[in-house]
């Protein structure tokens, strides 16, 4: 891999600095964290910036909509609208990062003329209807159950730690369409559904988390119909689909944050020598292994999105490594500015105290962090299942 930008790669880089220095000044306020109309507005306002001057979907296929960039250009994205301080995908998140690239990889042409253009626009947002309570992170315990009933699927159940649900127009939503039994795996069955979020039989009920925002919630689903036209993939077969999704999840849903840990590393390191804490060598010692971890999860990024590009768009397993590194690095990244800002660290009122307790989320989100480490044992050191 040359890791050395071309001259047209310089030429998109200057570009996209340019645009973002002119649009950015033009943005309104950020709405309080807590606000989720409020922010949904606000990112779905970004989203229809970056679409109408040509950076919606930069890298997702051009058949799909995308504006089919490089992975280098890609990352060139990531990393200005990083460094300029652009709002961040937030309530796209889901649409954007993990329902769209499955919808383009495994949809219909139909399917995705209805969903992708108004993802791409910001005009829908998605939630992820995976969890279930009991199931934890085994996705293949999932209970909540779809019986075809001619053209449609009923849907009954109960799905929690649902992403954005609050605020979601549709819902990526797995169930289960075939009853377990001992002569096959638990994980077919299964079947991805794309839920309309109003529709009858759907409750929404908001879950305050730690860092007091409602970005979760637990969704009860009762007799919910669900058009078959709406269904991703064969029936039974939502397992390989979700693969899919989890592949993006954890393989490049998560790239632009590691750009933010590097400026919130370089924030640190400023306010470390500004209050004196710098003096203390064991501190500058771990700011120092913080940035060669950083650096090092670039790198994979680069490595990630590279080979996703050469097998045809969907992350590998290398995913797995990299969420479960990035995860414990950004919790070790905020217990290192609890040590540089000293009692400044009780104060809630600012940002950075918000996200260290979301950063406790991370080795629980998409994947737990044992989950991470079973795939990465059998599926790339090639390890024996354990029981």
């Amino acid at each position: 891999m040359d890791l050395a930008f071309t001259d047209d790669e310089e030429d998109f880089r200057h570009r996209l600095r340019a645009w973002l220095a002119d649009a950015l000044p033009t943005l309104p306020d950020r709405p309080h964290p807590a606000d989720w109309p409020g922010r949904r507005a606000y990112d779905c306002g970004w989203q229809r910036m970056l679409h109408d001057a040509g950076y919606a979907g930069l890298h997702w296929p051009k058949d799909a909509g995308g504006q089919g960039a490089t992975p280098t250009q890609h990352l060139i994205f990531l990393e200005e609208t990083e460094r300029a301080g652009a709002p961040y995908v937030g309530a796209g998140f889901v649409g954007l990062l993990h329902a769209g690239p499955t919808i383009a990889a495994e949809g219909t042409p139909e399917q995705r003329a209805r969903w992708l253009p108004p993802i791409l626009r910001g005009d829908e947002v998605w939630c992820q209807g995976f969890s279930e309570p009991d199931a934890g992170s085994d996705l293949a315990s999932l209970r909540t159950r779809a019986v075809r009933d001619g053209d449609t699927y009923v849907v009954s159940g109960s799905k929690i730690w649902t992403s954005h649900a609050e605020i979601a127009d549709w819902c990526e939503l797995l169930v289960r369409t075939a009853p377990v039994n001992a002569d096959a795996p638990k994980h077919r069955g299964i079947t991805w559904l794309a839920m309309p979020m109003d529709a009858p039989g759907v409750t929404v009920r908001p879950l305050r988390t730690l860092a007091g925002t409602a970005e979760f919630a637990e969704v009860f689903l009762d007799q919910v119909r669900v058009p078959v036209t709406h269904r991703v993939g064969e029936e039974n077969d939502g397992w390989r689909v979700t693969m899919v999704t989890l592949s993006f999840e954890r393989g490049t849903a998560f790239v632009g944050e590691v750009v933010a840990c590097r400026r919130v590393l370089e924030a640190l390191a400023r306010t470390a020598k500004a209050n004196g804490r710098w003096d203390d060598a064991v501190l500058r010692r771990r700011l120092g292994r913080l940035a060669a971890e950083c650096a090092a999860l670039w790198r994979l990024t680069q490595w990630n999105v590279s080979e996703a590009q050469r097998t045809g768009g969907v992350p590998g397993v290398g995913g797995s490594v990299f969420k479960l590194r990035f995860s414990q690095v950004r919790q070790e990244l905020y217990e290192a500015a609890a040590e540089v800002l000293g009692p400044d660290a009780l104060d809630a009122g600012q940002e950075w105290v918000a996200d260290r307790l979301s950063s406790l989320s991370y080795t629980i989100a998409a994947g737990t962090s044992q989950i991470q480490r079973n795939i990465v044992a059998e599926r790339i050191l090639g390890l024996p299942k354990g029981r």
